[in-house]
């Protein structure tokens, strides 16, 4: 189920379901630990002797964000109980504070009792063993806590009044005990004191609604290490008041979303609006330590035994890339000291890493037919050494390159350089996709990409013997990827070898949106004749020929498959960086305003896949349109990014090119 309204600030998250259901809780780092486990958090609304949960269809639902902020917009309507609800959630800026702040106006012409329910059903640190409620009468709130982890649930209906009205504290998922949301349905809370173990709590608050008027509440969760730190957070919120919270953290969200003098004016409105919210997206998804969290979205889960909450250095790569293109410059410096705490000593990068910068979860063997093999996927590391060169083109920050250059640029290089078979190709290794183990031209050409940007440096930093070796191995790679990868007979280079004995290659020629890698790293430039055919060719076959469009991954792609049939027509589900690669493609090969609107065209397909709130998916039913896997995906949002600058970037230079050859024929 997509998370449609992530709201954060780079250490604590919450996600929402389509249904406004608080589905996960993050802190104190995003992407760990999820003190839900996935499990629903509902919110309920009592009126006339009735109780009803958002999640019921009785309700009309509109999950939005205001302009510029990460702040909800968020419209419900049941006409049965005759109320409409306006909510705003956020996470303050700088404290480690949820903020939901509920605006409940009377339909029917009379005066109304309303009284709100939240229910918290948590899993202290990932696990609900050992958790404790207890309402604290120091506060008037209830607090939730195991070990250096506390939850702090109050709320306010009155400028002179701080704490919840009643509360109910129980047990969830055990003896068959569904939890205290159902002691909501009366109206009326039970106020047990405490409980321990796999326990819930659901507090409420009144509102008194005039006739065809409206009355305000506001809820807030204090996240902290101990009980002191939490009770300070909360005496904060009270004494400043939660209005003049919510209200600096949208005006510093609108700063933030707008610093940067970027020229979006030639864009379409609806893709200047995702530009700037998938910006705010990926806010949510990057933790305040540097890692890039690839998703958040729990229900994955369910699928394949484990969840994207973890930093892929590829996705991180090319995520610091958007930032990058976008000027999130303190974004990208805290992904690359993330990086190269992730590195260590060795000169690569394993699977993929915790938000503290801990080996993760893999699937990756060390041993293959009793042969010790190394779990990697090779272009993870190239990727990031390449993207640092991108980072360092722009900001030229030569102080912060410093102290990473042994370590994500010397090192890497030359590893990469001594990782090579006979023909100059990088050894077997994992692909992008962590399907197959063989030597890929996405890899290939990352590694190109790399070794370039090291040379770059080298030559920067004034190695010139190392400059000289890299420079050298990127050319025979080069060299080797269009002689030994490129079938003349079909027109398209091969997504992957597998050596043979004899010293060639038994390819692969599955057509491969990655393969967009040719010209995208620099191995090829876009106009090369090969490029031009690899990626003519690459729209024709995998474009997803229903109305929804888009292009697949690979031919016969399995994961998440909708379609099993007809492969011809649908040769797999529609991605939206695999889209956007295509218009990547469309930009780097224009030369005149005409030639880039393919690019605009796709760019345009991105937005109508979008959920209201602006959110994007991994990706897309073929038929339907529905999300399918992750949502959102951060490297989803990233490549709409990167795209909507190179756009720009390209439309700045036609234009600049036609009034410099005017000037000159003057």
């Amino acid at each position: 189920m997509p998370r449609d309204i992530p709201v954060g600030n780079g250490s604590i998250l919450f996600t929402f379901d389509d249904k406004y259901r608080i589905r996960d809780i993050y802190s104190p780092r995003v992407g760990r630990y999820n003190h839900t486990e996935g499990h629903v958090q509902r919110f309920g609304v009592w009126a006339d002797g009735q109780i009803s949960w958002i999640e019921e269809d009785s309700w009309e639902r509109e999950l939005r964000y205001k302009p510029d902020s990460m702040t909800t917009d968020v419209r419900l309507v049941n006409h049965k109980l005759g109320l409409e609800l306006t909510c705003h959630d956020l996470v303050d800026y700088h404290k480690p504070v949820f903020f939901r702040k509920v605006i409940v106006r009377d339909l029917r012409g009379a005066t109304r009792d309303v009284r709100l329910f939240f229910h918290f059903d948590l899993s202290i640190n990932g696990s609900p063993v050992g958790d404790t409620a207890n309402f604290d009468p120091n506060t008037n709130a209830v607090i939730l806590y195991k070990d250096d982890s506390y939850f702090l649930i109050n709320a306010s209906n009155d400028p002179t009044k701080c704490g919840i009205d009643h509360w109910a504290i129980g047990a969830k998922r055990v003896g068959g005990a569904e939890g205290t949301w159902r002691d909501a349905e009366d109206g009326q809370l039970g106020r047990n004191a405490i409980s321990q173990g796999s326990v819930d709590t659901t507090v409420g608050i009144h509102v008194q609604v005039p006739e065809n008027g409206e009355a305000q509440a506001t809820l807030w969760v204090v996240c902290a290490s101990d009980y002191e730190a939490a009770k300070g957070f909360n005496q904060r919120v009270w004494e400043t008041g939660p209005d003049r919270l919510i209200a600096r953290t949208e005006a510093y969200w609108k700063l933030w979303s707008r610093k940067e003098p970027i020229n979006t004016a030639p864009l379409t409105e609806p893709v200047r609006d995702l530009y700037y919210r998938s910006q705010l997206i990926l806010r949510t998804q990057i933790d305040n330590g540097g890692a890039i969290i690839a998703a958040n979205d729990t229900d994955i889960t369910h699928f394949a035994g484990d969840h994207y909450s973890y930093c892929w250095m590829r996705d991180g790569a090319l995520v610091a890339h958007s930032l990058v293109l976008a000027c999130q410059s303190e974004l990208s410096r805290n992904f690359f000291r993330y990086a190269a705490d992730c590195i260590g000593d060795k000169p690569y990068f394993l699977h993929k890493y915790t938000p503290e910068g801990d080996l993760a979860s893999s699937w990756h063997p060390w041993m293959i037919d009793g042969k010790p093999v190394l779990p990697i996927q090779q272009d993870e590391t190239a990727l990031t050494l390449w993207a640092l060169r991108q980072h360092f083109n722009e900001f030229r920050d030569v102080e912060f390159i410093k102290p990473l250059y042994s370590k994500l640029v010397l090192r890497p290089a030359k590893w990469m350089l001594e990782h090579r078979d006979h023909n100059g190709l990088p050894l077997q290794s994992w692909d992008l996709w962590e399907e197959r183990r063989g030597i890929h031209t996405f890899t290939i050409a990352a590694t190109i990409g790399a070794l370039n940007a090291a040379a770059d440096f080298a030559n920067d930093f004034g190695d010139l013997d190392h400059a000289a070796n890299f420079r050298e191995g990127a050319e025979r790679m080069r060299g080797a990827l269009r002689r030994h990868f490129w079938h003349e007979d079909r027109g398209h280079f091969a997504r992957m070898g597998v050596p043979l004995d004899d010293g060639s290659y038994r390819l692969d020629m599955t057509r491969d949106s990655a393969n967009y890698a040719l010209f995208a790293f620099g191995a090829f430039e876009a106009t090369d004749p090969q490029v031009q055919s690899e990626m003519d060719t690459m729209r024709d076959r995998l474009w997803v020929k229903t109305d929804i469009g888009g292009c697949a991954r690979y031919e016969r792609d399995y994961y998440h498959q909708v379609e099993s049939n007809k492969t011809e027509d649908v040769p797999g589900n529609p991605w939206v960086i695999c889209t956007l690669w295509q218009a990547q493609y469309q930009i780097a090969k224009a030369t005149t305003i005409d030639e880039l609107k393919p690019a605009m065209t796709l760019l345009d397909w991105t937005t109508r896949r979008t959920r209201p709130s602006g959110v994007l998916a991994e990706q897309f039913d073929p038929y339907s349109g529905d999300p399918i896997s992750v949502s959102p995906l951060t490297w989803s949002h990233a490549t709409f990014v990167s795209t909507c600058v190179q756009y720009l970037n390209k439309l700045e230079a036609i234009k600049a090119a036609k009034t410099a050859s005017a000037e000159s024929a003057i």
